[in-house]
């Protein structure tokens, strides 16, 4: 049962049970059909099937952003996500008839473990449709879970396609990871308990796919604190949500590669973006290299793992996107920590190359035995960790009689990595340091 005195708040402030109105759109005429009192029903439905995740303070980010920052961990969720929540809650509410026909859904790889995770705590088949290069962790997680799992297409809409087609063929259920009511509610939870948890909440911050989590959200936020404000944050490698509020319509948009891939959705819901627009104040953008440095800061300074999409609105955060006050109380939703473990290290072994934790040097010395425990010597006095030692020949056309040499360095931070470059120059060598955007295009 919900908590009876969070019942008789909502009561007294005259939010229970309180439809919206309907809201007149310049692209259609939208009856808001996702109440209050869905998203609490939602709540009673799924106590004691999900965790309560915690919302954590966060006094490091509180002063890089100059106000009360909190963190809602959801990527310490069942499933790594919050997907199991608007899953269960419409599984739940099938019919016998159509939970004997099996459900089907698409998916960028969380809501596909919600999917499998609500169908198999309900014995039902589920059949689940993903990009043929989701990560290999979802995946497998996926059909840990018991469901079937089909790879087609290179993004989520191509996943979508194909699962419309399996579903019109075997007259699956379809589970939308979206753009469904009952998702939404379900979503929407997480809204309570941070109103719950943190009622002084001026700003919430929350990452933006098809725009499922940001509807239930904002519906239950500013139902319960009428004077917060709703942040979206959406990769500005796939970021539909702008440009369809601007058209008045969804409107699908060239996707990008991004570490985001949980929010790689080329089209923001017919269902969700009228609640967007209605209930959402911002929306921001965030470049890949702004959500790198999101997930090793949830790792360095809070032990969290966070995939890309979850480390979203984090991102936004410490990129100084979203305008605050000093007295303003800031909630991002770190809303999935399902990224693969080749890909987190990656991610972690680039931002200490970009933040001069790690440095690259090149070198050409003398090719005669000893030199580079001498070299490897001057390193150590200087304080440097040797991660990696190259020898190059042939590849550089290094002169006769001398070798190339690479070593990745590890360091405490980029003024002590000019340090050493100093102390090995004073030693005689000539040291070139190679720069972090040789790659870039």
């Amino acid at each position: 049962m919900v908590n009876e005195e969070w019942l008789a708040i909502n009561k007294k402030q005259n939010f229970c049970r309180q439809p919206f109105t309907i809201y007149h759109l310049p692209f259609t005429i939208f009856s808001m059909t996702v109440k209050l009192s869905d998203i609490q029903d939602a709540q009673q439905i799924l106590e004691n099937i999900i965790i309560p995740t915690p919302t954590l303070a966060d006094s490091n980010l509180s002063g890089k952003i100059g106000a009360s920052a909190f963190l809602k961990a959801e990527c310490l969720q069942k499933s790594g996500s919050f997907k199991v929540r608007g899953a269960y809650n419409k599984i739940h509410r099938l019919s016998d008839e159509e939970k004997k026909r099996g459900v089907i859904a698409a998916s960028a790889g969380n809501h596909a473990q919600g999917v499998a995770l609500a169908a198999r705590l309900h014995d039902i088949r589920a059949t689940i449709v993903l990009p043929e290069f989701a990560p290999l962790t979802k995946i497998t997680a996926t059909k840990s879970y018991g469901a079937t799992v089909v790879l087609h297409g290179a993004t989520f809409d191509e996943a979508f396609a194909h699962s419309k087609e399996l579903q019109a063929e075997h007259g699956y259920t379809y589970v939308h990871a979206f753009d469904d009511e009952q998702v939404i509610a379900g979503q929407g939870t997480i809204g309570l308990e941070v109103a719950r948890d943190v009622p002084q909440t001026s700003v919430i911050v929350v990452p933006i796919g098809g725009g499922g989590i940001i509807s239930g959200i904002a519906i239950a936020a500013k139902s319960i604190l009428p004077n917060v404000r709703i942040v979206g944050v959406q990769s500005e490698l796939v970021a539909p949500v702008n440009a369809s509020l601007k058209a008045g319509k969804p409107v699908a948009v060239e996707a990008g590669q991004t570490i985001a891939d949980g929010i790689a959705v080329k089209k923001p819901g017919a269902l969700t973006l009228p609640i967007i627009r209605e209930y959402v104040d911002e929306i921001v953008e965030v470049s890949e290299e702004e959500i790198a440095y999101a997930i090793f800061y949830a790792v360095q300074d809070n032990r969290l793992v966070v995939e890309g999409a979850g480390a979203a609105g984090l991102a936004a955060l410490l990129a100084g996107k979203i305008k605050l006050k000093a007295d303003d109380t800031v909630c991002t939703i770190l809303c999935g920590g399902n990224i693969d473990p080749n890909l987190l290290a990656r991610v972690l072994e680039q931002v200490m190359v970009r933040r001069g934790r790690y440095i690259m040097l090149k070198l050409l010395v003398i090719d005669r035995p000893g030199i580079l425990a001498r070299l490897l010597d001057n390193v150590a006095e200087s304080g440097g960790n040797v991660i990696e030692v190259f020898h190059r020949r042939a590849m550089w056309l290094a002169p006769l009689g001398r070798v190339g040499i690479e070593m990745l360095l590890e360091v405490r931070d980029e003024p002590h990595g000019r340090e050493v470059v100093r102390h090995l120059k004073k030693a005689g060598y000539q040291v070139e340091r190679e720069g972090v955007g040789d790659w870039e295009e």
